[in-house]
């Protein structure tokens, strides 16, 4: 009778279990969805890292181990990535904020500074404004380099349907040109076949309303942010850091010289070091 009690609460919607420091749970999002999320350590703030696209919360192995030692660490699955479901049409950037807002609604999570690489940082974003009482500050990794920038319809066409003709090969393809000259191989292999091998579906749908978020909306939502957002960001594409700071007064940017778009994965020790520096910075004072 006992076992089977335990069964039925791991089946259960929404269950977490729990072992030592380390907590998962399957959490449903705003559209039902269950969200994949971990959780470690006790300290405060609260750090919740959200991955990019066509990733999951394992990217962040580097920094879980680090940032434990001092505060709570949370990880999500974006709907559609790594262990959570795949059941949505339409991926888009609110809807991937409502994910991560969920996380932080279930557990309670108050104080809290979100970090987000890549397309995490539009992610990140929504979820700010969809749970800003909870919500200190955002970190934003290599991501807002042109936060101005227009896009239109039929270049979103244009190269969306690239990744549509061959979404593995154009995939990986294109994963490994963001790594520098000289990047750890072995490095550049794992993380470019393990997102060519994402769902196409989903990364077709998560790519072309990113493009979107980017190309129209992503000036406006920024605005409505009431906390400081900065940045960690490699060299490997200009920064715009006026356009930033006319949208968020706080804005700064720490940069990672000679680095590609995966910094954080290529140096975790110097990433670790200037997540902590902006972390630090990000506090009320």
């Amino acid at each position: 009778m006992k076992e089977l009690f335990i069964l039925l609460m791991i089946l259960t919607a929404g269950t977490t279990l729990a072992r030592s420091d380390h907590m998962t749970a399957e959490i449903p999002s705003a559209d039902g969805v269950p969200i994949h999320a971990e959780s470690w350590g006790k300290g405060m703030p609260t750090i919740v890292l959200v991955h990019g696209w066509s990733c999951d919360g394992t990217y962040w192995r580097d920094q879980v181990p680090d940032l434990k030692q001092d505060f709570r660490v949370v990880t999500i699955d974006l709907a559609g990535h790594g262990k959570s479901g795949t059941e949505r049409k339409v991926y888009t950037m609110a809807a991937f904020g409502q994910d991560v807002a969920a996380v932080l609604n279930k557990w309670d999570l108050k104080h809290v500074i979100l970090v987000g690489h890549s397309m995490g940082g539009a992610v990140i974003t929504e979820a700010a404004l969809a749970a800003p009482d909870r919500v200190l500050g955002l970190i934003g990794v290599d991501n807002f380099q042109q936060v101005n920038m227009k896009l239109g319809g039929e270049q979103i066409v244009g190269f969306t349907s690239t990744f549509e003709r061959d979404f593995p090969g154009f995939t990986k393809q294109w994963v490994k040109s963001m790594f520098p000259a000289g990047a750890d191989s072995a490095l550049v292999e794992e993380i470019s076949s393990d997102m060519a091998a994402a769902p196409p579906a989903v990364g077709l749908s998560a790519l072309e309303e990113l493009l979107h978020w980017y190309g129209g909306e992503a000036p406006a939502r920024l605005a409505e942010l009431k906390v400081p957002l900065m940045c960690i960001n490699s060299d490997k594409q200009p920064t715009d850091e006026a356009a930033m700071v006319a949208l968020n007064p706080r804005y700064q940017v720490r940069y990672m010289p000679g680095h590609g778009h995966f910094l954080f994965r290529e140096d975790p020790e110097a990433f670790n070091a200037l997540l902590r520096e902006t972390i630090k910075a990000e506090m009320p004072k």
